[in-house]
C-alpha cells in the first residue's frame, strides 16, 4: 500500500532530504521527517511555505507533479501593494512570463489569513501597503506564482502553498506532518 504523507514545510527549508551542494548544512526535510523511502511528490522553493506531499508510489509521485495532469495547486500568496481587478483578471486570463503565457488562473483577494508568523519575519514598510490573494493553478513552472504576481505589478512578501488537489494544510503546524489514505 502507499504512503503518502502531508508535510507543513517551513521557510528556509530545501524539498529535498539531502544538501550535497552547500558548504554550509541548511536545513533540508530529513530535518522533519524521518520516514524512510518517501520522496516529494513536486517542490516548493526554500523561500516558500506550506504544503508539500511525499510518497513512496512513484505513479503516485507522478500524478501530483506532473502538469500533464493539472492537479490545482492553490496558495495564499501577501503581495506588495493592492491589486485591484484588472491585475486580478489578468492572473484569470494568464499572464505572459519569459518562458511563454500561463494557463488562466482562479485569483481573488482574500483576508489576512492569520498564518502562523514566518521566522524571519516578512519585511514591513509603512509606506507600502500590503495584502493577500488566493492564487490557484494547474500548472507548476519555476517560481511561476510569484513571476506572476510580479508580471502584474505585485511582487510577492510571503508565499504557502495551502491545497494539492484535496489534500490541505489545515491543522498541520510548521514543521508538522501526518500520514493519510493515498
Amino acid at each position: 500500500m502507499a504512503r503518502l504523507i502531508l508535510l507543513n514545510k517551513p521557510f528556509d527549508v530545501l524539498s529535498q532530504f539531502t544538501d550535497a551542494k552547500s558548504p554550509s548544512p541548511r536545513a533540508t526535510l530529513s530535518d522533519f521527517v524521518a520516514v524512510p523511502g518517501v520522496y516529494p511528490a513536486g517542490r516548493l522553493d526554500r523561500d516558500s511555505e506550506g504544503l508539500l506531499l511525499l510518497t513512496d508510489d512513484g505513479r503516485l509521485q507522478a500524478r501530483i507533479a506532473d502538469p500533464r495532469f493539472r492537479l490545482e495547486k492553490t496558495y495564499l500568496v501577501q503581495v506588495e501593494g493592492e491589486p485591484d481587478e484588472a491585475a486580478l483578471e489578468a492572473l484569470r486570463r494568464g499572464v505572459l512570463l519569459n518562458d511563454g503565457m500561463t494557463r488562466p488562473a482562479r485569483a481573488r483577494r482574500i483576508a489576512d489569513p492569520q498564518l502562523w508568523p514566518r521566522d524571519p519575519p516578512v519585511r514591513f514598510r509603512k509606506t507600502v501597503p500590503d495584502c493577500w490573494i488566493e492564487l490557484a493553478i494547474r500548472e507548476g513552472r519555476n517560481r511561476q506564482v510569484r513571476r506572476m504576481t510580479a508580471a502584474v505589478g505585485y511582487p510577492t512578501l510571503r508565499l504557502v502553498r495551502w491545497r494539492i488537489g484535496d489534500w490541505t494544510l489545515d491543522g498541520l503546524a510548521p514543521g508538522a506532518w501526518r500520514e493519510v489514505p493515498a
